[in-house]
């Protein structure tokens, strides 16, 4: 899957859920039952049937859900500041110019057959998932390795040729085709993680079936009833198998939004909302900030997508950084937010959404905050004052009837705050990625971008690195494409963090070359016996660590 590919689709994702249309509120009362006691284990719903659990062909969440109970990946994340922690790898070590990354693994990891999990089992696996019959949706994943493209091109057959070799039983090394400080943080990725090998080779395609699926993390799959129900069960072998309080976890197919409220209203859910566990649904909201019992068990947590403007930065006058300064500036997020989307989103000021790995701390105050005085001033200071002789200047977005509404509420902005007229044009889905390529694209556009992995790299360099990120913004600075390839030379923590904080500089306070408007959040509904609970913005959920308690 190329780069574009895999935008087209997370930003599909973005435009879909940060353009839902509120519905019309319902007006039938309902009734929250009083909460009975847990039942002993944990339910928990998916929207869409698990078609496989296979780490090497998972792209799905709710796919990436479960793989997470089931297989342990080399690294994992703080679930408070998303920094990379060990988990199968136990430490690891990078050379001095960033390319050779050696993880030494825990030795007491089992496959739930009681054999040890070793580096041959992660080699063996990384270089199935790149073979072009597995068609691995998360390959590009991968491509970071030394020799990866001309084996996935076909210019390399020798596939033991891929940057990843044993270097003994529990000693695992991998030769990057350039030095890529976010490293640990992609190897948290199911393409990266361990895998049965003789099982799968006995027996292929049917290898995740309960009866032969061999796992190695905190829990074992039991029960499948495809389109129905999973069930997984504590893993006895698990290496931390005492520190799991869950002893079972059902997941549930429900095919829709309103259906998981009402089971979870009927106490027949735990869990309902976020990313994965099927989204509140819009037109309930109202309902559920009401009801004295759904207010209390609702809970706010950062869902890592940004919503930005781009600015096509070579045709004027948005080719001017004091226009595009002035635009910034001259922008009421929260009125946006609070008016006219309604959401929960938090107004954003940077690119790179907090809690990430290099994002820039909200009170920081870095970018350019809602100052209709200082906009004005820009924009005078441009050759504009109070808007006089300003062209024309063109606004698109994707279609969708709240898309409309902040396009048109963007319009009376500007012309309030600057006296400066924009015109809106919609484009349907297809023609909008069209039109996002072309150099000659309009003056501003709106855009959503989420990650696959917490480092700011994922945003800054994947987004707008001039010569190898998307860059439809049409950007080149070549003090940001430094300091975002210093970045990735460098091994330790706070640098990098001071490297991403310049570039973040650059990009939306100096040169503004984008507008950010807001970070999602996403929202759920937990029910009080769920303790220890804490939602993870990336991969599946950390059930291993929450308990079920009276």
């Amino acid at each position: 899957m190329s780069r574009f590919i895999k935008w087209i689709i997370i930003w599909f994702f973005v435009a879909v859920v940060s353009g839902c249309e509120p519905q019309k509120q319902e007006t039938q009362q309902k009734v929250t039952q009083t909460q009975p006691k847990h039942l002993g284990y944990l339910r928990l719903p998916l929207k869409k049937a698990i078609t496989t659990l296979d780490p090497g062909r998972i792209f799905d969440i709710g796919q990436i859900e479960v793989v997470e109970q089931l297989f342990l990946g080399l690294t994992d994340f703080d679930p408070k500041t998303y920094e990379v922690v060990p988990e199968l790898a136990k430490d690891w070590q990078v050379s001095k110019d960033g390319t050779i990354y050696t993880f030494k693994l825990r030795q007491d990891v089992k496959w739930s057959n009681g054999e040890p999990v070793t580096a041959h089992d992660i080699v063996w696996a990384v270089r199935r998932n790149i073979a072009k019959e597995i068609d691995s949706p998360y390959a590009f994943m991968l491509d970071i390795l030394k020799n990866a493209w001309a084996i996935k091109q076909g210019h390399i057959t020798d596939v033991t040729k891929l940057g990843v070799r044993v270097i003994d039983d529990y000693t695992v090394e991998f030769t990057l085709a350039a030095a890529a400080g976010y490293f640990p943080a992609l190897a948290s990725l199911w393409v990266y993680r361990p895998l049965p090998r003789k099982v799968i080779e006995q027996y292929e395609e049917n290898w995740t079936e309960p009866a032969h699926i061999q796992t190695n993390g905190a829990y074992r799959l039991t029960e499948w009833n495809k389109g129905k129900q999973l069930v997984l069960k504590k893993n006895p072998l698990y290496y931390e198998a005492d520190k799991v309080n869950i002893p079972e976890v059902h997941y549930h197919i429900v095919p829709g939004n309103s259906l998981a409220l009402a089971l979870y209203e009927k106490n027949e859910l735990d869990i309902i909302g976020g990313q994965v566990y099927l989204q509140l649904p819009e037109r309930e909201m109202s309902h559920i900030k009401s009801d004295p019992v759904l207010r209390q068990e609702r809970q706010i947590t950062p869902s890592f997508c940004t919503e930005w403007y781009g600015f096509n930065t070579q045709l004027p006058p948005t080719d001017k950084p004091l226009v595009r300064k002035a635009i910034a500036a001259a922008i009421d997020k929260k009125t946006l937010l609070t008016f006219v989307t309604k959401s929960d989103a938090s107004p954003a000021t940077t690119f790179t959404r907090p809690p990430v790995f290099g994002a820039v701390d909200p009170k920081k105050e870095m970018g350019i905050e809602f100052s209709p005085k200082q906009a004005r001033a820009w924009l005078a200071k441009a050759g504009y004052p109070k808007g006089e002789g300003f062209p024309k200047v063109v606004f698109m977005y994707n279609a969708s009837k709240i898309h409309h509404k902040v396009a048109e509420a963007l319009k009376l902005i500007l012309k309030r705050n600057l006296n400066i007229d924009i015109e809106i044009r919609a484009f349907d889905f297809f023609s909008y990625v069209d039109m996002l390529k072309q150099p000659n694209k309009p003056h501003i556009f709106r855009m959503g971008w989420c990650s696959d992995y917490p480092d700011a790299d994922a945003w800054l360099g994947e987004v707008f690195h001039p010569d190898d990120g998307i860059n439809w913004i049409g950007w080149n600075n070549r003090e940001f494409a430094d300091v975002l390839e210093q970045a990735l030379r460098v091994e330790t923590p706070a640098k990098r963090r001071r490297l991403y904080r310049r570039a973040e500089q650059i990009l939306t306070e100096e040169e503004v070359a984008i507008v950010p408007v807001s970070f999602s959040n996403t929202q759920l509904l937990v029910k009080p016996w769920v303790k220890g609970w804490y939602y993870m913005a990336f991969g599946g959920q950390h059930i291993r660590n929450w308990a079920l308690e009276d």
